[in-house]
């Protein structure tokens, strides 16, 4: 690993690859890059795809094998979200970048464009002839989480790549080296969640990881959902099965104990009970019933209304289904 042990970096820096061999995913996008590095007939790139599946590390991880350590700085020009990319950055700086050239160095120059679907239009357009214009000089490679926020005219000159989210086995084995460095005790059941709530994030795992060990000396299945304040999977099947067999006032006196105890979000809950209801077996249009009232609500929550009287309205759509399904076994 990359001699950065002894300084405070977050894990996501400390472990982020330095190689494009280092690189644990999209095995055919990396082999793609290094044929073109290697004929030196890299195009314009074009990455894009959900946060946390390596299209920043991927582009630095090229950029460091295309220059040594002294040319870096030189070489490559690295624009964020939190830097200003308006029309006066692409027509001043990104413009006086791409049109010097070094005498010292061969080759082309490199501009990263990370974030940037947030590029105003303006500026997308500016963009476009200074790509045409300064191809021998320099590469353009840009990164965005959707697609659609990025001018046609853009997505043209550039060469497209989607990073997709990643799956278990390609997390595994990089979170497992993680906690082996750092003297995480990861327990199975850890793992699973941690996979489970990232979604293909590996970012998001290494995150939830470093914060589990800091504030737990075990990081198992209670810790990490604890961790990251989300619902624990017993706990919504309790919640189910109050709402499901117990009486309304019951129901909802044990569910508000409940979240006031842990600190659960409603819409955290709403959504670990939509997944769960595809596991229960119920006829298909009390299912339908039931799935339109959770999204109803869920709407109500994202304007803004109180989660108490939510959390009624939510009790209040099992107890209908209750009875449909006692409906239906009665005929």
């Amino acid at each position: 690993m990359p001699e950065k042990d002894s300084t405070n970096l977050p894990w996501v820096e400390k472990y982020r690859p330095n190689a494009l061999q280092e690189l644990i995913s999209h095995e055919d996008i990396i082999s793609t890059i290094r044929t073109f590095i290697s004929q030196d007939k890299l195009p314009h790139l074009l990455f894009y795809g959900p946060p946390g599946t390596g299209k920043t590390s991927t582009i630095l991880a090229c950029a460091k094998e295309l220059y040594s350590p002294k040319e870096f700085s030189s070489m490559v020009l690295e624009l964020n979200a939190s830097d200003d990319r308006g029309i006066g950055i692409v027509r001043g700086q990104i413009l006086n970048f791409a049109s010097t050239r070094m005498f010292v160095s061969k080759g082309y120059k490199l501009i990263i464009l990370d974030e940037a679907d947030a590029m105003t239009n303006d500026a997308q357009n500016a963009l476009r002839r200074i790509i045409e214009k300064y191809t021998d000089n320099v590469r353009f490679c840009m990164i965005c989480n959707y697609l659609s926020k990025i001018i046609p005219a853009l997505q043209s000159r550039c060469t497209r790549f989607r990073f997709g989210p990643l799956n278990a086995d390609q997390i595994v084995p990089r979170l497992e080296h993680v906690a082996e460095s750092e003297n995480v005790n990861l327990h199975e059941s850890g793992k699973e969640a941690l996979i489970r709530l990232a979604k293909g994030d590996m970012r998001k795992v290494i995150n939830i990881l470093q914060s589990c060990a800091m504030a737990f000396d075990v990081v198992d299945e209670d810790t990490v959902y604890t961790c990251v304040g989300h619902p624990l999977r017993r706990d919504i099947t309790n919640i189910m099965q109050w709402s499901l067999n117990e009486s309304f006032t019951s129901a909802y006196a044990k569910i508000e104990e409940l979240r006031t105890l842990k600190g659960l979000s409603l819409q955290d809950i709403i959504t670990e009970v939509h997944l769960y209801i595809h596991r229960v077996d119920l006829p298909a249009h009390v299912r339908i019933h039931l799935m339109i009232k959770l999204s109803e609500l869920e709407q109500r929550l994202l304007a803004g209304t109180s989660e108490r009287i939510q959390l009624g309205s939510f009790l209040s759509a099992f107890q209908l289904t209750r009875d449909m399904v006692q409906a239906e076994l009665e005929t």
